[in-house]
C-alpha cells in the first residue's frame, strides 16, 4: 500500500469515527432524493395536467346545441349540430362550419357576455 492509500483508509476511518455517512447510507440518502424528485414533479406537472384535460374532455363532453362556443381558431359562434367526432357552429345568419369536436376551445358563458 503507498502512502496516498494510507491517508485515504485514514479519512475513511476519521470520517466514520466523526459519524459521517457510509457508502450504504449514502445510496439510501440518493435512491430517497430521486423518490422526492419524482414525487415533487408528479404534484407540481403530471396531476394538475390530467385535471386540465379531464375537464376539457367534461366540457366537450357537454356540449349542447344552442352553446356560444369559441373555437381554437378564434371563431365565435352558436352549435347548430352535433356528432360525436364533428360539430356545425353558426357563425352568421346564412353561414354554417363544420368543425371537429376537439376545435373547441371553450365554451361562452353568459357571464362573458356572449353574443
Amino acid at each position: 500500500m503507498d502512502f496516498l492509500g494510507l491517508i485515504d483508509a485514514g479519512n475513511l476511518l476519521y470520517a466514520q469515527a466523526n459519524g459521517a455517512p457510509t457508502q450504504g447510507q449514502g445510496f439510501s440518502q440518493i435512491l430517497f432524493m430521486l423518490v422526492m424528485f419524482f414525487a415533487i414533479m408528479y404534484f407540481l406537472i403530471i396531476r394538475p395536467q390530467q385535471k386540465r384535460e379531464r375537464q376539457r374532455r367534461d366540457m366537450l363532453d357537454a356540449l349542447a346545441k344552442g352553446d356560444e362556443v369559441v373555437t381554437t381558431g378564434g371563431i365565435c359562434g352558436s352549435l347548430v349540430g352535433l356528432s360525436d367526432t364533428h360539430v356545425v357552429l353558426r357563425v352568421d345568419d346564412n353561414t354554417k362550419i363544420e368543425f371537429v369536436r376537439s376545435a373547441v376551445a371553450h365554451v361562452v358563458s353568459q357571464d362573458e357576455g356572449g353574443k
